[in-house]
């Protein structure tokens, strides 16, 4: 098989494992609200199946992060997928609140290897040059598991229960896991515009990873844009039955739209966008990230002030406002390969994403279902209705959610600024990865 196809044919597979990874991870906020009601859950409980998958998921993925550096890439993949889609079946048989806490937390164990192995792998399959395009057909898995997470889990759980969603989202991946197998692995740094191979500079590589200016920033940024992020993930679909009056389907095919679809261009323009301004100016790619993140902010607030009911204009300003945010993914994971060494990038992603899900995506559900109750409890009291409490709630559950995700335009205008801090240190860090891994030849 020729360089082009076995390259292809890797980022295919990726894709697919992407996909699947967050099908199966958000299909929890697209079955939130059946499930709530089932158990009677508040939102804070509902937040915390998020956060405990995303903690469990941030500290797991360091050790991987580390074993894909030093072993082969695919063989974790594989292993990784078997083990998450397996555990997402298993989500379907629970009957108890903390039994699906515990499944949900077994999914997290094994996606946390995907990330790292699979960017690593996507270091050295494409050349610098190139790598914020491929890291867009890798990340839009993304936007595309999460559209069909929300459609297939809402249409599912509507005719034959959440349970049932459950099922279906975890089988493909029992077959995708043997594909995986057969990705050619290739060898650390070959694609570097410096043959490095694969050592690294003496010293700790914790010492090393954490004397980079740029992750530093990276990582912050990452833990911004993942709060909001997972608190879309988590209470979108509950915002649009609660306060706009949504059905369960519709509110799947909504967010799918919203939260998923959109993420489709934004990933391609903004990759393609990235990849041209980095050949222009060695900062472009943040530049980009800063500039589209920035852009959010607005949007998404436009779309939050549509009164109750006003579906359409919700979904047009939340519609741009998700598909710049995906940006980030494209233009940030490129630049992380740029400031890191070859066989530092799998532990580099890791702990990337330990502090991305740890400060961020893990309290992005979490505070913002406890904002959800505070703001719900103000509204009940505002209404003279004292003292209530579990179903006595649920008439301003909706209002309640509202006022929280004003949160997320929040933080997209802090993340832009850190993104914009993270440019002023890009080219001295890309300069010392670049002598530091060339003289080792």
């Amino acid at each position: 098989m020729s360089e082009r196809k076995t390259t292809a044919y890797a980022l295919g597979v990726l894709f697919v494992i992407n996909t699947l990874n967050f099908f199966d991870r958000v299909i929890g906020g697209a079955l939130g609200e059946p499930i709530r009601r089932e158990w009677n859950l508040s939102d804070s409980a509902l937040g915390a199946l998020g956060t405990a998958f995303t903690l469990l998921y941030a500290f797991v993925g360091i050790p991987l992060g580390r074993l894909s550096d030093r072993t082969s890439r695919k063989t974790i993949l594989a292993a990784a997928v078997f083990l998450w889609s397996a555990l997402t079946a298993v989500s379907g048989i629970t009957r108890t609140y903390w039994q699906l806490f515990a499944t949900r937390l077994g999914v997290g164990v094994g996606e946390a290897a995907c990330a790292p192995a699979a960017t690593s792998l996507i270091g050295d399959l494409v050349p610098p040059q190139r790598r914020a395009r491929a890291m867009s057909i890798f990340m839009m898995g993304l936007p595309i598991g999460i559209a069909l997470s929300y459609l297939v889990g809402s249409f599912v759980a509507h005719a034959w229960g959440w349970r049932a969603a459950f099922f279906v989202a975890g089988l493909p991946g029992l077959l995708v896991a043997i594909a995986a197998l057969f990705i050619a692995e290739p060898a650390r740094g070959m694609k570097e515009t410096v043959v490095v191979g694969t050592r690294t500079r003496a010293g700790s590589p914790w010492r090393i990873l954490l004397s980079i200016p740029t992750l530093w920033w990276l990582i912050l940024s990452g833990a911004l844009h993942n709060f909001n992020m997972y608190a879309l993930g988590s209470f979108l679909s509950p915002l649009l039955m609660r306060y706009h009056g949504a059905g369960l389907r519709q509110a799947g095919l909504i967010t799918m739209v919203v939260y998923g679809l959109s993420g489709i261009p934004g990933l391609l323009a903004g990759g393609a966008l990235a990849d041209r301004w980095a050949v222009k100016r060695r900062d472009g790619r943040l530049l980009i990230a800063a500039i589209c993140t920035a852009l959010a902010a607005p949007l998404m607030l436009l779309a939050l002030m549509r009164p109750a009911k006003d579906i359409v204009l919700f979904i047009v300003f939340g519609s741009l406002a998700c598909m710049v945010m995906y940006v980030y993914y494209a233009s940030v994971y490129a630049t992380l390969q740029d400031v890191v060494e070859p066989s530092l990038r799998g532990t580099a992603m890791s702990l990337y994403f330990f502090a991305m899900y740890v400060l961020g995506a893990s309290f992005g559900p979490l505070a913002t279902g406890m904002a959800s109750d505070y703001f719900t409890r103000k509204a009940a009291t505002a209404a003279g209705v004292a003292d209530a409490a579990g179903k006595a709630l649920d008439p301003f559950r909706g209002a309640g959610l509202h006022s929280a995700m004003f949160l997320i335009p929040l933080l997209c205008l802090l993340l832009a600024l850190v993104l914009f801090a993270a440019t002023r240190t890009l080219g001295r860090d890309m300069d010392r990865m670049r002598v530091g891994i060339g003289a080792e030849e």
